[in-house]
């Protein structure tokens, strides 16, 4: 048994190194990566170094990380050429398939196998708001810090079943809402600077937790959503097909072909990652149908809410275009 993965690994390792030489002569001289800014750039950095260093090593071409100061940075750096590749959540994925030429390839799962995550409502500990039911009161006295419009567990999700679902908004509840990412969310919140943010528990449990433990212990979840699907990787659909196959495998098999000392460093490179990745899975843009309900749904109670019947017609049409085909891909996956 031993000895057949033994030759089935060093078989894979062969393949890749033939594949990689192969595809050099077609690869651009340089990759950029883009990386969503949940974090500082300095942390994202950290991060990220490793598995960019190990992806420039298997290609042969230089691979340079990308950072922008919002997500909708990256968004549109990928729009114009400037980013090949890139990590999203799955709202900012949406934006980068539909405005910027990208295309879902392959999705993160945690180090423990799970494939998704959960958008929070935090306040600091020592507050005395404990529920939405207490958010939802909407007296106009509290501080709010929304996530970056372009962000699934910051934005969009609780969008939904947080405001949507519950016919209010931001604006209608609180004195003042102001917008960061996850990290300066939670720091607001830790600080006492606002009363209520957005996060999720990869920022909160993983990476805070880790990185800042005396803020983490600052702050208490009053709201989860339900599981939001781990985070999608996209890429430039115009990239030529050789190229994109060449990183397609790097990613498949990163973490799991060739020797032992190969895959127990590149498992501990994935599990330094965000809030801690395993290897990654296939995926497609249909992993985006979720999401993108999500925000149909929240758009035809808006309209319906202004008296839009139109607007109402509309989205309805569309729910029901992706309704059906989430049902064709929903059940099988990627």
């Amino acid at each position: 048994m031993l000895k057949s993965l033994t030759a089935t690994a060093a078989g894979l390792a062969t393949a890749l190194a033939l594949g990689t030489s192969v595809a050099q002569a077609e690869m651009p001289e340089q990759l950029n990566f883009g990386i969503i800014s949940t974090e500082s750039s300095s942390a994202l950095e950290a991060s990220f170094g490793p598995f960019l260093a190990d992806m420039e090593k298997a290609l042969g071409v230089r691979v340079k990380p990308f950072f922008a100061s919002d997500y909708a940075g990256v968004i549109e750096g990928m729009r114009f050429g400037k980013v090949d590749v890139a990590w999203f959540g799955n709202k900012s994925a949406i934006e980068a398939v539909d405005r910027a030429g990208g295309e879902v390839f392959a999705q993160t799962i945690k180090d423990d196998g799970s494939k998704g995550y959960n958008s929070l409502l935090i306040v600091n500990k020592d507050s005395e708001i404990n529920s939405l039911e207490d958010v939802l009161k909407c007296d106009k006295t509290l501080t709010f810090a929304n996530g970056d419009p372009n962000s699934t567990s910051g934005f969009a999700i609780p969008g939904y079943y947080v405001w949507a679902i519950n016919n209010k908004t931001p604006e209608d509840c609180f004195a003042r809402v102001v917008n960061s990412n996850h990290e300066g969310n939670a720091m607001a919140v830790a600080n006492g600077k606002v009363d209520v943010a957005t996060n999720n528990t990869e920022s909160i449990y993983e990476r805070l937790a880790k990185t800042n433990p005396k803020a983490a212990s600052n702050i208490k979840e009053i709201w989860r959503s339900p599981l939001i699907p781990s985070d999608p990787m996209v890429w430039r659909k115009e990239l030529p097909d050789d190229v994109k196959q060449t990183i397609y495998y790097f990613f498949m098999q990163y973490g799991r072909f060739g020797d032992m000392e190969k895959v127990k460093h590149e498992r501990a490179v994935l599990a330094n990652m965000s809030d801690g990745w395993g290897p990654f899975l296939a995926s497609s843009d249909a992993q985006l149908l979720d999401v993108r309900q999500i925000e149909i749904f929240s758009a035809m109670v808006k309209a319906e809410n202004a008296g839009d019947a139109a607007s109402v017609k509309a989205a309805e049409a569309k729910l029901k275009e992706l309704q059906a085909q989430a049902g064709v891909v929903g059940q099988a996956g990627y």
